[in-house]
């Protein structure tokens, strides 16, 4: 009996620390608060400005060990998603997709093809775009910020706390700011994630 009750403990016990990634059918990891548009980038930003929101495009892939990462270990934290839902409007994009995009510019690409216009080459990339931009320049050039890459959760909330408060108009660029941060957060006695 006490066997049974032990195991029975450790078959739970792993499950209810973890967040599974959900997986959608093209194959890339999903966020239920994640925004479904026609991935107009100009309609997205004038509808995250309704909504007093910034605009964040996050470039995936199939298979992405890294995006794995920040969907169950920097995303699934209370915290991080919290922020990010009362102050983002994320469009996921799949740097392999074709579905249809519509740039800054007007130009009608495909994601594959706009994520090559933009210079997107690594997975997961965030793409922070401004809260107005000119009709003559792409998503990329208009992009206040980008974040190539699978970081923790102090990193990951630094930058977009960095962009909503609009940190790249002043001279404290993301390093210095994340640098203050993390050692605001260690005089106040809380665990760094970096």
């Amino acid at each position: 009996m006490l066997t049974r009750l032990f195991l029975a403990f450790a078959l739970v016990l792993p499950a209810a620390g973890a967040h599974a990634a959900k997986l959608g059918e093209d194959g890339l990891h999903k966020e239920d608060w994640f925004a479904i548009t026609f991935r107009d980038i100009r309609e997205d930003m004038a509808d995250a400005a309704a909504q007093g929101k910034r605009l964040a495009l996050i470039f995936e892939q199939r298979g992405c060990i890294y995006c794995k990462k920040v969907h169950e270990e920097v995303l699934s934290d209370p915290q991080v998603r919290d922020y990010i839902k009362a102050n983002y409007l994320v469009v996921q994009y799949n740097l392999y997709g074709d579905e249809e995009v519509v740039d800054l510019d007007g130009e009608t690409l495909t994601e594959k093809t706009a994520g090559r216009k933009w210079g997107i080459v690594f997975t997961p990339t965030i793409l922070f775009m401004p809260e107005t931009a000119g009709e003559e320049l792409s998503a990329s050039q208009a992009a206040v910020a980008a974040m190539p890459g699978a970081f923790r959760k102090g990193t990951f909330l630094d930058m977009f706390t960095w962009v909503r408060e609009k940190r790249y108009q002043t001279d404290e660029d993301f390093q210095r700011f994340h640098a203050r941060r993390i050692r605001e957060r260690e005089a106040a006695g809380v665990q760094n994630t970096d």
